[in-house]
């Protein structure tokens, strides 16, 4: 068996399939994924028996070493396919590629009986007519014909997309321009006609179902190979390195809470499963090996007698740390609700750390929400009832930190004691009322610790209405906490 295309004789990767790997693990770490050098190496040794022109082995060899979390695939996948768009014989932009799929069409059209001529009788794709390139997808699509559909996707971007060298448009308007001429919408429906003439009759619902399903994959797999190939083009024209760029987008643990899109929420709400079960354990492992504590005599004494009385085995006294008590005081009004929600979500997620969680909720007015989260197991549902059934606003519904401040000592103060965690959200715009500062400086005198966490950045804080200085200065630390990464480095202050 001979050595893949990307080794030398010796099975050891080429100089240049080391350039190109070292250019895309940089292209990976630009993106904020973390591969390390091992990962590096790996990767390497793993393409030594993996060709760069089996596409899908190659990817996930190279997935397989350098990914570490289920939630950077995606930009993983991106940076692969801008990187990797043009690599390998099959995916140039070539006259002599397109010649190639010239000759599968002219194929189908002589299993088909046709003469395998377009219409200007050249046997050419690009001669065919629009009507002829419908009937040649239904064709692939019916069949699953995978060479035919990169063939015509191929066609189509260069028949309908309207790419011009240079001019400054995104892959989204090519690819809209190009499945509105295709009416991909109307093709499900031929289809599914068609497949009921081939099974001679009706199709039960089952069979259907099936075939729909089937089909609706196959033209997903279409669209994709559509977008590959205006990708394809888009590198050509513009570089890898500015592809790369444009298509950047952070990773879930990147987004911004506040300026995340409906589907970056999604995203974010799956990252926090794994990332709350992983703060669990790493607290309770902290709290349990904690440093020694001072010798422990009689047990050493006591273990020295197997050692005929040598003490060679000192014993310790383990401290036994309590479990802190927390308290979570946050803002929901509209600048920070997903923030808050976001917090809540991950606090209540790890309070088996806690001997004691009680939440509340602010605007102008405040609200206790913790019975909200007691007796189900639903957070989305206990954070719609904190949304909706939390009394929060005083007066116009407008943060008044000092007011919601003043009621929560009034009501709760007395609550707070020396083991007692305080922990204040928001961004401390403040609509110019009263900061009523003191609160926070009574809280800290009385608790064991008061953090601030504010989501905008530090660049913003105490600027217009902003007055965070004069609360962060009763503190025990304001930090800066925008997304999740930011989020779980403040968490394993707290054990």
């Amino acid at each position: 068996m001979s050595a893949p295309t990307n080794t030398n004789i010796h099975g050891q990767p080429t100089g240049s399939m080391l350039d190109l790997l070292n250019g895309f693990v940089v292209e990976l770490r630009n993106a904020g994924l973390p591969v390390s050098l091992t990962e590096n190496l790996d990767a390497m040794e793993a393409v030594q028996h993996i060709p760069i022109d089996d596409r899908e082995a190659f990817k996930y060899a190279l997935g397989a070493t350098l990914i570490k979390n289920n939630s950077h695939w995606r930009a993983f996948e991106t940076v692969f396919e801008v990187y990797f768009s043009l690599r390998g014989t099959e995916y140039k932009l070539t006259d002599a590629d397109d010649s190639d799929f010239d000759d599968l069409w002219r194929e189908m059209q002589e299993q088909q009986g046709d003469e395998g001529q377009g219409a200007d009788g050249s046997g050419s794709m690009d001669a065919m007519t629009p009507e002829e390139i419908a009937q040649m997808l239904m064709q692939a699509l019916l069949n699953g014909d995978q060479a035919m559909m990169r063939a015509l996707a191929r066609q189509a971007v260069k028949r309908f997309a309207g790419m011009e060298p240079g001019r400054p448009v995104g892959g989204t308007y090519y690819l809209y321009r190009t499945l509105r001429n295709l009416d991909l919408d109307g093709m499900m429906d031929k289809l599914m006609e068609q497949a009921a003439e081939q099974a001679g009759g009706e199709l039960t619902n089952l069979e259907e179902r099936l075939e729909h399903d089937e089909f609706e994959h196959r033209i997903e797999e279409f669209k994709q190979e559509i977008e590959a190939e205006i990708r394809r083009r888009l590198v050509a024209d513009r570089g890898v390195e500015a592809m790369a760029k444009t298509l950047r987008k952070p990773l879930p643990e990147d987004v911004e809470f506040m300026h995340a899109s409906r589907e970056e929420m999604q995203s974010l709400k799956k990252a926090l499963q794994p990332l709350t079960r992983k703060l669990a354990a790493r607290l309770a492992r902290k709290r349990k090996h904690g440093r020694k504590g001072p010798l422990d005599f009689r047990n050493t004494v006591r273990h020295s007698l197997s050692y005929g009385g040598v003490p060679a085995e000192p014993k310790f006294k383990y401290p036994r740390p309590a479990k802190p008590e927390l308290m979570v005081v946050a803002d929901i009004s509209g600048s920070v609700a997903a923030f808050a929600r976001f917090t809540l979500m991950l606090v209540y997620a790890i309070q088996g750390q806690f001997s004691k969680v009680r939440s509340f909720v602010f605007i102008d007015g405040i609200d206790e929400v913790t019975d909200f989260f007691k007796g189900t197991d639903d957070i989305q549902e206990a954070i719609h009832r904190v949304n909706t059934e939390a009394d929060v606003v005083w007066v116009d519904g407008h943060s008044d930190y000092g007011h919601a401040f003043e009621v929560f000592w009034e009501r709760y103060g007395k609550d707070v004691g020396p083991k007692t965690t305080v922990l204040l959200l928001g961004d401390a715009r403040n609509n110019y009322h009263a900061s009523q500062s003191w609160v926070v400086k009574e809280i800290q005198h009385k608790a064991r610790h008061v953090y601030w966490l504010n989501p905008e950045p530090k660049s913003y804080w105490n600027t217009g209405d902003s007055i965070v200085g004069d609360y962060g200065a009763h503190t025990d630390g304001v930090f800066e906490c925008r997304n999740l990464r930011q989020l779980e480095a403040f968490v394993e202050k707290l054990a």
